[in-house]
């Protein structure tokens, strides 16, 4: 089979030179093929726009509210997250190149290191993870529609028979919200772009409203920030910090590895990494602001620390500041829910049947799942949310990105042959499809981060001595355990594989 050329254009993309060369591969379709050129027109505001609305959502409130109601005061739990968000932005970046290069989603660019089977690895293990993220966002949405209908109802909405320990009508709400979404994913990657750009402003206002608000109930900042830590800034800050700066990284660790599924249509690597840099610190620092002052604000005012602003929210007793404050909720909850949950896994199931499952059918198994997995459960608890769900599949998903960063970055130079990404027997065929050495620095990397995963007694699935007991120590550092020694154990066992090939080539006898 001939292999198509490729053509570098003066600002360093790469596109396919015969754009239907890939056509009849067996492993590619019209979403996982390269994106072309025209169509790689998103701007600097199309990506700030982009985090600003993904970011925005209750469950980033939820990251700073469940710190304070675990200890930590507004400042401890500011500099967590900033700090997190700051480090995750790097990998990210790094992965951000390739798909604006070469307009490829992250599932193709992962076939360079993994081989073109071998890199559903990766991308199934993303897309089951985001199944559970996309379950867990609406869940949230559902719970904020059942109790707008419940304040304009009344009680026998709100009190309606419990089915499986819920509400029905919270089922209903829950059933509504999932159907909403998945009519905005069959729409298409352009319809979320529109969406994103007017939702993610109204987004921001809400949440500053919530916070005027208890404020202004609570008398001031003054006593909001007067909150004592209850950990102080000894060893027992620290022992709660490390673990908790890892579920920050982690919280974004799935973006890390798909931001090409969106910088694939970057007008630039300027402008896709300037958008990214302007839209994720900054938005993440201040939802937590807005978070923290707010609960620790419920504090003062209702004597507990409220970490769900859906529950807040339906303490207010007017009516049409509860409906208002919701429907910001349901927005805040789709802009992030459709972009990063729905997109990836949708471009991670093709990946694994191109011929069978497109970008809307594959969404839509992506909503199936995301129901199955029982959200509600895993957002149950702060300390679960935290640790248990974030700390461990961070671990897993940061052995990938050390995979990725080393490949690319490294080995590659950045230098891949877009056509071979798709053509069996070609350059990433490996061997039968897979490369072993992505597979095996992605599982080292994976058990050494959460092979020591343990969880407090009565508070998480793991035992109190951790699965592996002299892996322990290791879990609180998961996210940073798995990016390290993935990337070094790719880079050793690629760079050996360099050397050995060059070594039988100059061995080779001359005729």
């Amino acid at each position: 089979m001939a292999i198509a050329e490729q053509t570098v254009h003066p600002d360093g993309r790469v596109e396919l030179t015969d754009p239907d060369a890939v056509a009849n591969s067996p492993y590619g379709n019209a979403e996982l093929a390269p994106t072309r050129l025209p169509e790689r027109n998103w701007t600097t505001y199309n990506y700030a726009a982009l985090w600003m609305g993904m970011a925005l959502n209750i469950p980033s409130y939820l990251l700073a509210a469940g710190l304070v109601q675990l200890g930590m005061n507004w400042l401890q739990a500011f500099l967590v997250i900033t700090v997190g968000n700051l480090v995750v932005l790097v990998p990210m970046l790094l992965n951000s190149h390739a798909g604006t290069k070469y307009g490829i989603p992250f599932p193709v660019f992962a076939r360079a290191f993994y081989g073109i089977r071998g890199a559903n690895l990766p991308a199934l293990l993303r897309a089951f993870i985001a199944c559970g993220w996309f379950g867990i966002q609406t869940w949230v949405g559902g719970q904020a529609i059942y109790v707008i209908v419940g304040k304009l109802a009344g009680d026998g909405w709100t009190n309606a028979s419990a089915i499986g320990g819920h509400a029905w009508t919270l089922w209903l709400s829950f059933t509504f919200f999932w159907v909403l979404q998945m009519l905005l994913i069959w729409r298409g990657i352009e319809a979320l772009r529109s969406f994103e750009n007017w939702a993610a402003p109204l987004v921001l206002v809400g949440f500053l409203a919530l916070m005027v608000w208890i404020v202004a109930e609570a008398g001031g900042l003054g006593p909001i920030l007067d909150q004592p830590s209850q950990l102080g800034w000894g060893a027992a800050f620290w022992k709660l910090a490390a673990p908790s700066l890892m579920g920050m990284i982690a919280f974004w660790a799935t973006l890390s590895l798909n931001m090409p599924d969106f910088t694939r249509f970057g007008g630039s690597q300027k402008q896709q990494a300037i958008g990214q840099a302007l839209g994720l610190p900054t938005t993440m620092s201040l939802i937590a602001i807005l978070s923290i002052i707010t609960t620790s604000g419920t504090i003062v005012v209702y004597g507990e620390a409220i970490w769900d602003p859906v529950v807040l929210a339906a303490r207010f007793e007017n009516p049409v500041v509860v409906v208002i404050g919701l429907v910001i909720a349901i927005l805040a909850t789709m802009t992030t829910n459709v972009a990063a949950n729905v997109v990836s896994p949708s471009y991670d199931f093709s990946n694994a049947v191109p011929k069978l499952l497109t970008y809307r059918t594959a969404g839509l198994v992506t909503g199936v799942l995301g129901i199955l997995i029982q959200p509600w459960r895993l957002i149950s608890d702060p300390s679960i949310y935290i640790f248990t769900w974030l700390g461990f599949y961070g671990g897993l998903l940061a052995s990938v990105a050390g995979v990725l960063i080393a490949g690319y970055w490294l080995v590659e130079r950045t230098h891949l042959s877009l056509a071979d990404l798709y053509q069996p027997g070609g350059r990433y065929w490996f061997s039968a499809g897979w490369n072993w050495r992505g597979v095996v620095a992605t599982v080292v990397g994976s058990l050494l981060a959460v092979g020591g995963a343990y969880s407090n007694p009565g508070a998480g699935p793991f035992p109190a001595d951790g699965l592996i007991p002299f892996l322990k120590p290791l879990y609180d550092y998961s996210w940073a355990v798995g990016l390290v020694v993935g990337f070094v154990t790719y880079l050793v066992l690629a760079k050996t594989a360099s050397a050995r090939q060059r070594n039988t080539a100059h061995a080779a006898p001359m005729f």
